[in-house]
């Protein structure tokens, strides 16, 4: 279960065939995109015509991970649960808010841990969380920072450079790169291990894709979800998705999946310029001669709906949102094409990270370290775990405040909504969610494990909702607002 006691071997001082000496310690490459759909690349053949030939190189030269998922479908409480290890109501980031930062105090990044360990750290990109900051943008645990308020913009941004801000134009997934590769051949000291950061703006809204990627999509055919908007007709299924429905409605005049409609192609076409990128850093890591004493990661922050059930966007309780693409491409090509099937969290990243560091792993954190699963050792390991999510004041209508356990097999969702029905999905049988059994008296007994074991997950993890607020205060707004729209 998720509490069970795990073993954090030193991956400085760790030995198997096909990897670097002992004590030597690996330098670490943190490739991070923004509302990236798990399956959006071009190994899964969702879209036939997607070709991701970067990415493919991380998966055959390294590791997948088919199983994880981000403990909250939302940029800035994600990006925190993967600097700390914690979950987001402990961190204390639950919301996009420009005013609310993670306990960086009690709670530091992993990557201050590995300053301590000798590495040299950098930040690069989209960190999105207190856009408010006047003179503090920095955040801690970085020796060099390039970054920018919130969202950012796609060719118009306001830097910052180690707290000196400056203006710049040129397409943001090039210009990050630019500071990268500067960064690896010129601005590091050479003598020490090193840990990059590299958090893109990409993929996110407004979907623009470089000038040279504009429209290479656009006479591609568009596969239709099997879980998609001609399909889902919320039967049996939580009124207030229904209002989720009509929001998220594919275009002003078609409520229906249209294979034409363009945001699933901007979408891709946008992810193009960041292959790229991935292919510009290998180029340079393999230039200065440490791509093969790099760990290269690559990930994304949360899940993103390309039309499934009728939505877009994310946050909520299905698959598409909190399933997230995890690959690891690790020195000498150890495990090169190998699938890690375990289910792995984001609050996994920080203790990893601390285990290839040689740090031992502190105790507060919530996370457990992958690398046993890297080098190949049968460990005890998690078979559930708990997804979370606020209900935002700035965008009620994207779904209520909910928890979630998920298993291999089952997955249970609890909004604490007095007059509307839970979830409860088999996995095996129904993996695009279609059909709610939470009224089905054959699923009785797997709702009452459930029930049991999502208690016990609250419970481990500190959880708080503040149900007494929701129920009092938010429940009411946000039901009046959902059946106001569903009688119009």
């Amino acid at each position: 279960m998720f509490n069970k006691l795990f073993l954090t071997l030193p991956f400085a001082g760790f030995c198997v065939a096909g990897m670097s000496q002992p004590n030597e310690k690996h330098n670490i490459v943190y490739v991070l995109l923004d509302d990236l759909a798990y399956d959006a690349i071009e190994s899964t053949n969702r879209y036939p015509f997607l070709k991701t030939p970067y990415i493919s190189r991380l998966q055959s030269e390294g590791v997948t991970f088919d199983n994880f998922f981000c403990t909250m479908a939302l940029s800035s409480p994600s990006r925190a649960c993967m600097l700390t290890g914690m979950y987001p109501h402990k961190h204390g980031v639950t919301q996009n808010d420009a005013r609310v930062d993670a306990n960086w105090e009690k709670y530091p990044p992993y990557s201050s841990y590995l300053q301590d360990a000798g590495y040299e750290t950098a930040f690069i990109g989209k960190m999105h969380q207190a856009a408010l900051w006047d003179e503090e943008q920095v955040r801690p645990g970085f020796d060099y920072w390039l970054g920018f308020r919130h969202q950012g913009d796609y060719f118009k941004n306001t830097f910052n450079e180690n707290g000196k801000e400056f203006y710049k134009e040129g397409y943001i997934t090039d210009v990050l790169t630019d500071y990268a590769n500067d960064w690896l051949t010129k601005k590091r000291d050479k003598n020490k291990p090193f840990s990059l950061c590299l958090w893109h703006k990409a993929v996110h809204e407004p979907y623009v894709a470089a000038p040279r990627h504009l429209g290479c999509y656009q006479q591609e055919s568009l596969p239709l979800p099997p879980n998609g908007n001609g399909v889902e007709r919320f039967e049996g299924k939580p009124g207030w998705q229904k209002y989720k429905k009509t929001f998220y409605k594919i275009g002003e005049n078609d409520p229906e999946w249209n294979p034409d409609y363009a945001t699933p192609k901007k979408i891709l076409e946008t992810l193009l310029a960041v292959d790229e990128s991935i292919g510009s850093v290998l180029n340079t890591l393999e230039k200065i001669g440490e791509l093969e004493n790099t760990i290269v990661i690559f990930s994304s922050d949360n899940g993103y709906f390309m039309g499934e059930h009728g939505f877009w966007d994310k946050r909520i309780s299905y698959d598409e949102c909190m399933r997230i693409p995890l690959i690891m491409r690790l020195p000498n090509k150890l495990g090169a094409g190998k699938h890690i099937k375990q289910m792995c969290l984001n609050i996994d990243i920080a203790p990893t990270m601390m285990d290839i560091a040689g740090v031992k792993v502190p105790d507060y954190v919530q996370g457990k370290s992958m690398l046993p699963l890297l080098q190949g050792q049968s460990v005890d390991w998690r078979d559930s775990f708990l997804f979370e999510y606020y209900v935002d004041d700035a965008y009620p209508y994207a779904g209520p405040t909910q928890v979630a356990v998920r298993t291999e097999k089952y997955k249970l969702v609890d909004c604490f909504l007095d007059d509307d029905i839970d979830e409860l999905y088999d996995l095996e049988k129904d993996p695009g969610e279609m059909v709610n059994l939470i009224n089905n008296p054959e699923y009785n007994s797997v709702q009452k494990d459930l029930r049991k074991e999502l208690k016990k997950l609250m419970k481990e993890t500190g959880y708080t909702s503040d149900r007494d607020f929701w129920l009092r205060v938010q429940a009411p707004k946000w039901e009046a607002k959902y059946k106001n729209k569903a009688k119009h």
